[in-house]
């Protein structure tokens, strides 16, 4: 038996053992136990051996086990921070509460629809068109880019959710897939537009310095009624939006705004304005429509204490007007007042 050092004294203790044997004993029977409690003493010793080994290869074995699972471990890490990184770039792509309701199980991904009571938002550049043959490419792109960068922050922070961008145009609805209740859903969807047009103004000023001298505004059309939202397309590349008559017709109504207006339809109206202050623009019969619609355009919102409205957005070929009565002076809007009259004196 050979043991490698590890049990040097023992096989010491039974070579001298073995030894002895051949020495002469007091009698046969001492011989005999003697014999017997060194083989007792060697199979001890070997069984000893035994686990030893058998330790060895346990503990190998669990080391290999520990690295296995590192090794696992790193893989793992590794695909989770690959997974937050496609999910990170795919949330670009999606309205945050579609993505929210993806991963959530919420949704299923598959060819589905159902009906619904939506507040549907349109908007686009007035002024676009023209700019478009007389900016190079990539300041017509950082344009557009900073425009809808605007306007999204926006819609998010009022609870949209967003569709999908055309060029300059801008289609978001409220109430799906989440809801405050068809009222809160229009009017923040209205509150929204107002805030959209406010910054539209700055932008506008600010696009005017860097030698834009076209006046940029923007048109949108509001319009609260049942459509079909969920996924459409293929089994294989869906989008997830809304279809039907209500749809278009908000498309329509943002065709017919003046520049700089927001115009909504009466069902939009009635729905609001106990907290926006609107005026009645008549009936319009939009394109592709057989009946008219009763409009209403958005001033801003009602100042319980002076009634007076928040925004005054007028915008003409050769009048350009954007006050904000509710956060001036007395002494401004008297300022403002004597220069309207007296520009009014010369027309």
């Amino acid at each position: 038996m050979k043991t490698k050092g590890l049990f040097a004294r023992e096989e010491g203790i039974i070579e001298a053992g073995k030894a002895r044997l051949d020495e002469p004993f007091a009698s046969d029977d001492d011989k005999a136990q003697f014999a017997n409690l060194l083989k007792d003493y060697e199979k001890l010793l070997k069984i000893t051996w035994r686990f030893m080994r058998l330790s060895d290869r346990n503990e190998n074995g669990l080391a290999a086990s520990v690295e296995r699972e590192k090794v696992a471990q790193q893989e793992l890490s590794s695909k989770n921070d690959e997974l937050e990184t496609i999910s990170s770039k795919l949330a670009k792509y999606l309205s945050p509460q579609v993505y929210a309701s993806l991963f959530s199980a919420q949704n299923a991904v598959d060819l589905t629809s159902q009906r619904k009571k939506l507040t549907v938002f349109f908007s686009d550049l007035h002024g676009f068109t023209q700019i478009t043959d007389r900016l190079e490419s990539e300041d017509l792109t950082d344009l557009v880019n900073v425009y809808l960068t605007e306007m999204a922050e926006i819609a998010l922070e009022y609870g949209a959710t967003i569709d999908k961008y055309m060029g300059d145009a801008v289609l978001i609805f409220f109430g799906d897939p989440e809801t405050r209740g068809v009222k809160e859903d229009a009017l923040a969807c209205v509150k929204m537009g107002l805030a959209m047009q406010k910054r539209m103004a700055e932008l506008a000023e600010e696009w005017r310095n860097q030698g834009i001298d076209q006046n940029l505004t923007c048109r949108m059309g509001v319009h609260t009624g049942y459509c079909t939202v969920g996924n459409f397309g293929s089994k294989d590349r869906m989008d997830y939006t809304i279809v039907g008559s209500n749809v278009n017709l908000a498309s329509r109504l943002e065709k017919e705004s003046p520049p700089g207006g927001l115009l909504m339809s009466y069902e939009t109206y009635v729905l609001v304005k106990d907290d926006i202050l609107c005026e009645p623009q008549g009936e319009v019969t939009p394109r592709g429509f057989a009946y008219p619609v009763n409009t209403y355009l958005a001033q801003g919102p009602r100042d319980d204490a002076t009634g007076a409205m928040a925004l005054v957005n007028v915008t003409l070929p050769n009048l350009h007007l954007n006050a904000d009565p509710h956060a001036m002076t007395e002494d401004e809007r008297a300022e403002a007042r004597a220069a309207l009259e007296k520009a009014l004196s010369q027309l």
